[in-house]
């Protein structure tokens, strides 16, 4: 009561109440909207990826006209000779910066955006446009991997052998001294599933120059050698040189660049791999990418302890000690014995569910089974966990001896196809076809495709390895790059028998300079001119690519002008096509390097 008279205060206090209440509750829908699209733009740009191969391009008559981007003319200068075989991730001149532990200064770091080098690396003094395939696997020119360390160490092992001006690969090893063809054979024996095409891809682990993926090749078995860039200089640029597939890398603190249930089979010969240390944490990242039913081949220590200590330097005791660890840790990760014959043991990956449940039950085991937190296919700068991760269902169907052998695998869908968003057995189809239409009319607009005057190819941002399929028949091999920030579509790429790397174009390629006889990407600065800077991305793909090596840059008309003028800086020769449709919105850009040397140089 106010001077006699109801107050209306109250009123007033439950209108606002209710006003507060109605502005809480439409803040609160709004806020879960909101969050409906964040959540939701994930998805909507991995699908870009998916759903642009499922969809013809055709120009839309009201698409607005955009004009293309413009930038200034630039003539990048030329680096010093000693970048000639400069990796800019896995520089030695950056080691002292990291940790030596379990060699981890041996993994990727990439300099700060205000460290990059903006100028043309030089090839060696003496460089000769490289021996075409299949005579470049048994032989390549001494100045374009001129390295003497490898040859003065390894000679006696026949690794290779310095003749003239040429480097000799006669195919021998440190585990295969009667020839790299008998040791294979061997192998073959143990494993029955290499000979029928149940085996088709492999990863070799310290694959010294290659020369186990370079035999496999006439099998039928596409390997991808991995090894450091350490002391032996170039073992992935002498495999690289000679047209057989590799990457720098190393299997230290984070995982390989791989999905999980990715490779056929693994192999080690004697590639000093500490396999035992660490709680086997190294072979947890072998069991992550090895798909079930998949093998491990390891020859060397200490396999066959028993005759070969001797010249271990160590003594039989510790060498038994060491291969009873290593049985143990692989029976502790559902690996089983499966076969062994003089210096090669061979492991096969249960896709038992049984195994893999009594871990889950074992509360003391170790190593312990991962739990659902922990993304199998994570790989790009992911830790390695030390923990087994089991196969779902839907991986068991992707197991060796449940998906068709080698070459069906390549045109039916694979199950875990349905993990992509938007993918499905149709627009794997429908991938395939236009890519086959693609690479018809690339051939007409770049001749040397098909031909041996090209080897080694990099599909820049593939989708499914639409683009590798097509040239299935042509004497190449293909790096299928999927983006780390795109829609994860690598292993539908291994599970059709192809291989592949997760990669950011923001950073540079784990490989070594003039190892690339042609770089394919489509819409690739479309995607991810947003995050990496087109100068930059070019500026890596010209240390990659051989001299005399071509690009084909596929792209929205928005950024060809842009790329013309940076290409001319790059000294690189261009001409602009039609695509197969003559789409207005979209170009082809073909290019190739010039072969230049350093004007410091006397070639």
């Amino acid at each position: 009561m106010k001077n006699g008279k109801q107050s209306s205060q109250p009123e007033k206090g439950s209108s606002r109440i209710l006003s507060l209440t109605v502005l809480f509750i439409a803040f609160c829908g709004f806020s879960f909207y909101l969050g409906g699209i964040f959540c939701s733009e994930r998805h909507k740009m991995e699908a870009k990826y998916v759903t642009s191969t499922t969809t013809k391009a055709v120009a839309s008559p009201k698409e607005p006209t955009v004009s293309p981007i413009q930038i200034k003319s630039v003539s990048f200068p030329e680096c010093g000779s000693e970048f000639q075989d400069y990796t800019p991730c896995t520089d030695p001149k950056r080691w002292k910066k990291y940790g030596v532990h379990r060699l981890s200064f041996l993994e990727r770091h990439c300099p700060p955006v205000y460290e990059k080098n903006e100028c043309l690396i030089p090839p060696p003094d003496g460089y000769k446009p490289p021996i075409r395939w299949p005579k470049s696997r048994e032989q390549c020119w001494y100045r374009n991997v001129p390295y003497d360390w490898i040859n003065k160490q390894k000679s006696n092992q026949h690794w290779l052998k310095k003749e003239g001006d040429k480097f000799h690969f006669p195919g021998g090893g440190t585990m295969f001294p009667r020839g790299v063809s008998h040791y294979v054979d061997l192998m073959q024996d143990l494993i029955p599933e290499m000979k029928d095409g149940t085996v088709r891809t492999a990863i070799d682990t310290g694959c010294g120059v290659a020369s186990w993926g370079g035999d496999l090749l006439d099998r039928g078995i596409l390997s991808l050698s991995l090894a450091p860039r350490d002391n032996h200089e170039a073992q992935v640029q002498f495999a690289l040189e000679r047209g057989i597939p590799a990457i720098l890398g190393i299997i230290s603190t984070q995982r390989l660049p791989f999905p999980s249930n990715a490779f056929d089979m693994a192999h080690c010969s004697r590639c000093l791999i500490p396999w035992t240390e660490f709680g086997g944490i190294y072979l947890l990242e072998i069991h992550r990418i090895v798909r079930p039913g998949g093998f491990w081949v390891l020859s060397g220590p200490p396999v066959n302890y028993n005759r070969r200590w001797r010249g271990w330097n160590t003594t039989m005791e510790e060498q038994k000690s060491d291969y009873n660890k290593l049985q143990s840790l692989l029976t502790s990760m559902c690996f089983k014995k499966y076969a062994q014959k003089e210096d090669i043991a061979v492991w096969q990956k249960l896709s038992d569910k049984s195994c893999y449940d009594k871990i889950a039950k074992n509360m003391e085991a170790y190593p312990p089974k991962c739990d659902d937190s922990i993304e199998p296919d994570s790989a790009w700068y992911t830790p390695l966990r030390p923990c087994v991760v089991a196969p779902t269902p839907k991986v068991k169907k992707s197991g060796l001896g449940s998906i068709p052998k080698w070459p069906e695998r390549l045109n039916v869908a694979p199950e875990r196809i349905s993990d992509v968003h938007g993918g499905s057995a149709n627009g794997l189809k429908h991938d395939d076809g236009k890519w086959k239409n693609r690479v018809k009319h690339y051939k007409k607009i770049l001749p040397a495709l098909g031909t041996d005057k090209i080897r080694n190819v990099m599909d820049m941002n593939t989708v499914y390895g639409g683009f590798a399929a097509a040239l299935i028949e042509d004497p190449v091999w293909v790096m299928n790059v999927v983006s780390s920030y795109s829609a994860n579509t690598l292993p539908v790429v291994f599970d059709r028998g192809l291989i592949g790397t997760y990669h950011d174009w923001c950073e540079a390629f784990s490989t070594y300079p003039r190892t690339y006889d042609l770089l394919h990407l489509d819409s690739l600065f479309t995607f991810e001119s947003q995050r990496c800077e087109m100068k930059y991305v070019l500026l890596e793909m010209d240390r990659i690519l051989r001299p005399s090596g071509y690009v084909i840059i596929r792209e929205s008309s928005y950024f060809i002008d842009a790329i013309t003028t940076l290409a001319k800086g790059m000294r690189w020769s261009c001409r602009r096509e039609e695509t197969e449709y003559a789409v207005k919105s979209e170009k082809i850009l073909v290019c190739q390097k010039k072969l230049w040397f350093s004007s410091n140089q006397t070639s």
